[in-house]
């Protein structure tokens, strides 16, 4: 009677890690606070990840780093918020309208615009806090002409606020929060990815 041969199971290749996943990664390293500047600038004005992800990694790495990482954040979304204002302001047909129309999100922005002359200043300050996506906000404020100041007292404060609060918050409870992302990483990842779509539709709606 032959002998059978048993064969061993083909490897299941690896999971390719996602783009959040791999700047999270990066943002552990020592090249973390750069990537907290970049990815906070640039969504601010065109770049669709939200900058938390990555501030909670770098406080999650080096706790003591709170009060740099949330400085540079917001610093970094304040710069980003003006080259947004400045696209809405003068470039609007050529860079702004594109990006706008790129999200779907042509009705919802004209309404997000008639809303200025009633709210001015404090729609940024509500609207900055939320996940909708910081970059139609300040694209908008330069389309409707925002007085430059109160733009960028609005958004130092919102911005500050909302960053401090998700700094502090993964700087106190770290080490659990390091074990429920370990344990639920897809599930966080698909939480965040739920937030930036609330963020869109709140954008629309809200």
């Amino acid at each position: 009677m032959a002998e059978q041969i048993e064969t061993a199971p083909a490897p299941v290749p690896a999971k390719k890690p996602s783009l959040v996943e791999r700047m999270v990664a990066m943002a552990s390293g020592r090249h973390g606070l750069w990537l907290l500047f970049v990815v906070s600038f640039a969504e601010a004005s065109f770049f669709p990840i939200p900058p938390d992800p990555i501030l909670a990694a770098v406080v999650l790495a080096r706790r003591e780093r709170l009060w740099l990482a949330t400085i540079i954040c917001t610093a970094a979304s304040v710069l980003g918020g003006l080259a947004g204002y400045a696209i809405g302001y003068g470039l609007y047909e050529t860079l702004g309208k594109p990006v706008i129309e790129f999200y779907h999100l042509e009705d919802g922005f004209a309404n997000f615009q008639a809303r200025f002359a009633e709210w001015g200043g404090w729609i940024i300050v509500a609207k900055g806090f939320t996940p909708i996506p910081f970059k139609l906000v300040t694209i908008a404020s330069g389309v409707a002409e925002l007085n430059l100041v109160t733009f960028i007292v609005s958004c130092v404060i919102t911005r500050g606020a909302r960053f401090l609060l998700v700094a502090w918050l993964f700087h106190a409870f770290g080490p659990q929060a390091k074990a429920i992302i370990a344990r639920h990483r897809g599930k966080v990842l698909i939480g965040g990815l739920l937030l930036v779509i609330a963020g869109f539709v709140g954008f629309l709606y809200i």
